[in-house]
């Protein structure tokens, strides 16, 4: 059985990475999880709400004791391994290019509709 002090300092851990990695904040795991949303994989999100359940037991004492410890023990390190594994700079750096190409695919298509019109009414 974990203690609610336990609980506490693993989801703060995961609320913290999740600020890190992902700029998610919450008032607690479970506000968090969901505005990380599709960010993170299906498996990692159950897991994490897993660990937002068990932070809401631990308030109280009696639900408290109900916990699976070695179920939230896996849960948690499951999920501190994928938020560790994420590179900040690299997701960064992958969102500007996307939006790049973005662009520079709808400039090129601007482009050559606008060529294309030109054509059609016959100034080319």
């Amino acid at each position: 059985m974990l203690s609610q002090k336990d609980i506490y300092k693993k989801t703060y851990a995961v609320r913290r990475q999740l600020d890190e990695k992902l700029g998610v904040r919450g008032r607690d795991l479970g506000h968090a999880v969901r505005k990380a949303g599709r960010r993170l994989p299906i498996a990692i999100r159950a897991q994490a709400g897993t660990l937002a359940e068990a932070e809401f037991f631990a308030e109280n004492p009696k639900m408290a004791r109900q916990l699976d410890g070695p179920a939230m023990q896996t849960a948690f390190d499951s999920v501190m391994a994928y938020l560790r594994g994420i590179d900040v700079a690299e997701a960064r750096k992958d969102r500007i290019l996307g939006i790049a190409g973005s662009v520079g695919f709808n400039l090129l298509f601007v482009a050559v509709a606008f060529i294309g019109f030109l054509w059609w009414r016959g100034y080319v």
